[in-house]
């Protein structure tokens, strides 16, 4: 027989067999997929943003059918999406807030200063591990954008020297908040009427002031205007219970500096 037609059969009947094995080995080896899963990863937002906690979208969907993971961790998809994956699954999604994230920091170029010139990597990151960062105050915005470099959705960006959030395009996925060393950027429910204190200085308030002239001077002002308790002040640090909060604004009023505001009116 010609060599060359016999290898041609040889790996003819190689392939034929490994077809074989393939096949018998998808049948054995197949493991039932729940159609729920592909359903629910339909209706999740597709961002893969990792805000819910898993790898991407797929798992959560995968996360939610197998492991009886909560519904309401799609951030990007908020109540609308919850609804949806709640009617696959047959339950109740229950009262879903939309979370929008809120710079706790109000320490731009005309309110504070800079301890020094940092000259190195354009990261947050990397000014915070040079004497804790070159800002005056310690507990500030840094500034360098490593939340606007993680932001998915283009809703951050450096302006006047701190982080801006265009609550438009925030989907509450959190991202911004796990890369900023300082922890000035939080997740409040969206609300047009609650105010949040826009300040994470922790120094007492005389060394506040001269860091920073809008930095919380913890002076309590506002806790003994607020009817309902939902300010406390820790730490020379005020703090606003959003679930006790009703909207009243009076703490807004009443702040000598002006650091408890309205989230998108800042």
């Amino acid at each position: 027989m010609d060599p060359i037609l016999l290898a041609v059969l040889v790996v003819a009947v190689i392939g034929i067999i490994g077809a074989v094995i393939l096949v018998a080995a998808s049948v054995v080896m197949h493991v039932p997929v729940d159609e729920r899963v592909e359903k629910i990863t339909a209706v999740l937002a597709g961002a893969n943003c990792g805000a819910c906690g898993c790898a991407g979208c797929a798992d959560y969907a995968r996360a939610i059918v197998e492991d009886g993971t909560p519904i309401d961790r799609c951030t990007p998809g908020g109540a609308a999406c919850a609804a949806a994956v709640a009617a696959i699954m047959g339950v109740e999604a229950g009262q879903i807030h939309s979370m929008k994230a809120v710079v706790a920091c109000s320490g731009d170029c005309e309110h504070t200063t800079k301890r020094f010139d940092y000259q190195g990597l354009n990261s947050c990151a990397a000014a915070k591990g040079l004497y804790g960062g070159d800002g005056a105050c310690a507990f500030g915005c840094l500034g360098y954008g490593d939340c606007a470099a993680a932001c998915p959705f283009g809703a951050i960006s450096i302006e006047q020297g701190i982080a801006k959030v265009d609550r438009s395009k925030c989907v509450g996925c959190g991202l911004c908040a796990k890369v900023c060393p300082n922890a000035v950027i939080r997740l409040v429910p969206e609300h047009r009427r609650k105010p949040v204190v826009l300040c994470s200085s922790r120094d007492k308030g005389a060394d506040t002031r001269k860091a920073c002239s809008t930095g919380c001077i913890g002076c309590m002002k506002c806790t003994k205007v607020c009817a309902k308790d939902a300010i406390t002040v820790e730490n020379n640090l005020a703090a606003i219970d959003q679930d006790r909060c009703v909207g009243c604004q009076l703490c807004v009023k009443e702040c000598p500096v002006g650091v408890i505001r309205i989230p998108g009116a800042e």
